[in-house]
């Protein structure tokens, strides 16, 4: 079961399982807000300052779209409704309306790498890797509310506890993570890793026991109790883990090895690799398509994308697109609310 505070966040949707936070994520579950959306993979690439829209069904490019200074992320609202494009370098969000595809509005923003949302809604949490600090925004109108700093360099990728109290977030240049709690907006918790770590995407495991945090210098996963801060575990998987997708089953965690090319499957029940997928390149961020069939990944150095067929580890597709392409986003995804990054589901 997961576990629960005496109070979960007030105002989170209850849990559909309490064995299962991903329970909302199944295949083709998807919500009514978004049923009526084209499915798109849509790429940001931080060199070409663009964003390249492939339709997912022929494999094909049908758009490019030019944004601001270094498009990090492609960040889905709380409530589905909008795409944000993180302009990092260019301090602003470009929105795209997914029904369309098309550019929308761009408001300024101070050094968005990343973007998350409190699991009740309230806030959007813009990650100013640079400026150490978690940015705690009106989640409507992107209003500044708090400026959070944190001892906690290159702070870029991070996953809430299943009673939403808490989030623990990744410190990429500072071999450590961090623990923040969402009501009082507040840091309560810090764990070092290993002295040369690189600790990159952060998710909770579909009983909301175990954090795992990729490291791309430890060449694995490491297993965090969330409510302890301490570390339980590592599973080796390749060189330069980086990102990591729960499958639409909730049974495994595909990860990307971006210095190896590869993708290693994670068994959630043994934490150990069960599977191993050499693609060649270099695989980075992604997300499952809404069926589950599909794993899509930017090759950040390579200028090109990558559909995995998640049952054999297939290259089902290579599609070139602009220089840099990182934290690119499947849409639409099953699940009622959107957490942020480049696409978490509940």
């Amino acid at each position: 079961m997961a576990p629960q505070t005496n109070r979960p966040l007030q105002g989170m949707p209850p849990l559909l399982d309490q064995h299962d936070i991903y329970a909302a994520d199944r295949p083709n579950n998807l919500s009514p807000v978004v049923k009526s959306f084209p499915a798109r993979v849509y790429v940001p690439n931080t060199v070409s300052n663009t964003v390249t829209i492939i339709d997912p069904a022929t494999y094909k490019v049908i758009d490019t779209i030019n944004v601001g200074r270094l498009p990090q992320h492609i960040t889905p609202s709380y409530d589905l409704k909008t795409l944000w494009v993180l302009n990092d370098k260019g301090n602003s969000l470009t929105e795209i309306d997914p029904v369309t595809g098309k550019k929308g509005k761009t408001i300024p923003v101070d050094d968005p790498y990343n973007m998350y949302y409190t699991p009740d809604g309230k806030f959007a949490i813009v990650v100013a890797e640079e400026k150490e600090q978690l940015m705690f925004r009106d989640a409507q109108t992107m209003d500044l509310k708090k400026g959070l700093w944190v001892p906690c360099k290159g702070v870029d990728h991070m996953d809430f506890s299943a009673d939403g109290t808490y989030l623990i977030a990744s410190c990429e240049f500072g071999a450590r993570i961090i623990k923040v709690a969402v009501e009082s907006q507040k840091m309560i918790g810090q764990l070092d890793l290993e002295t040369h770590g690189m600790p990159q995407d952060v998710k909770l495991s579909p009983d909301g026991r175990v954090f795992y945090v990729a490291d791309m210098h430890a060449n694995g996963v490491h297993l965090i109790d969330g409510e302890r801060m301490a570390k339980i575990d590592f599973v080796s998987t390749g060189k330069g883990a980086h990102g990591l997708y729960v499958s639409r089953d909730s049974k495994v965690l595909y990860v990307s090895n971006r210095d190896e090319g590869s993708v290693s499957v994670i068994e959630f029940a043994s934490k150990k690799v069960i599977k191993k997928w050499t693609i060649g390149g270099s695989p980075d961020m992604g997300g499952v398509s809404a069926d589950g069939k599909v794993l899509w990944l930017s090759g950040r150095y390579n200028s090109e994308v990558y559909a995995i067929n998640t049952t054999d580890g297939s290259l089902l597709a290579r599609i070139p697109v602009g220089k840099g392409p990182h934290g690119l986003c499947v849409y639409p995804q099953p699940g009622r609310y959107s957490l942020g990054h480049n696409g978490i589901f509940r």
